[in-house]
């Protein structure tokens, strides 16, 4: 028993050995169309790894000649297979700086934006790699407005869209769990000035509205008359856009509140210029 399985072990370790002296051997023998024939059967064998080593080795040796664009655009696609996503994109763009007049430069921009794409994290992360995939699709959509590929471009873009609108929503929303007032006023405003389509305009201006009127509460005397009036004010413009609103009864009780306090205000200072 323990004899075969040591014949076992030597069978895989000499094919194992032989598999990789195979690929060594050709990586070293320094003879470009063997390594370029090779590695496009690799490349074919969804072996991206070892394609990917070899067309490094001759995508040089290629410059100029009728081969280079395709092993250049077989290269890059390696680095997306890989899901190596940053530098798939890198060569997708140079393909298609490079190659400009090529009929793989539409596919290249595309994969360039799509691979980007696929780097696009969770809401709660950074979101650099969203905002270039969204240039990345909005340019293939001006380039090629008739491509096939536009409706897919203008969807995904609409998901990522989403997502940074989560992003600074939950930001806006971290503010104001703070009690940071001010700083949630400024972020729900921005999230309605950079999503004006969004569909939770309502909810947004509400909490914008709610944010102003606490911090009014929360102020200073000598801060709280200017920052009443600007809870006022919200709370009129938000009765006016939503009379239905599922948050009318808190507008308006803020916008009663808002105008007692005013109302105080004005009597006393009445008060006090008649006795003076």
């Amino acid at each position: 028993m323990k004899k075969n399985l040591f014949l076992a072990f030597v069978v895989i370790s000499m094919l194992l050995s032989a598999c990789k002296s195979e690929f060594e051997k050709i990586r070293a023998s320094g003879d470009v169309d063997r390594i370029h024939k090779k590695a496009l059967e690799y490349y074919e064998n969804g072996e991206y790894q070892k394609a990917q080593t070899l067309f490094e080795l001759v995508v040089s040796s290629y410059r100029g000649k009728r081969e280079a664009e395709d092993i250049y655009f077989k290269y890059a696609y390696t680095y997306y297979y890989l899901e190596q996503y940053i530098l798939a994109s890198y060569y997708f763009k140079n393909f298609a700086n490079t190659y400009a007049a090529s009929d793989l430069r539409e596919e290249a921009d595309y994969m360039a934006a799509y691979s980007n794409y696929q780097l696009s994290p969770t809401f709660r992360l950074d979101q650099k790699y969203t905002e270039e995939a969204i240039n990345g699709f909005q340019l293939f959509v001006n380039t090629y407005p008739n491509s096939e590929r536009v409706e897919e471009c203008n969807r995904l873009i609409d998901l990522m869209r989403k997502k940074l609108e989560r992003k600074a929503y939950e930001s806006a929303m971290l503010y104001f769990d703070l009690r940071e007032y001010q700083a949630a006023i400024q972020s729900f405003d921005n999230v309605l000035k950079d999503f004006p389509d969004t569909e939770n305009a309502e909810q947004i201006r509400y909490l914008s509205l709610r944010s102003s009127f606490l911090l009014a509460k929360n102020s200073f005397v000598d801060k709280q008359e200017e920052r009443f009036k600007e809870a006022e004010s919200r709370s009129r413009e938000f009765l006016a856009r939503y009379p239905e609103s599922r948050f009318q009864k808190e507008a308006r009780n803020i916008f009663e509140q808002s105008t007692e306090y005013l109302n105080n205000v004005r009597h006393q200072n009445q008060s006090a210029g008649a006795g003076s």
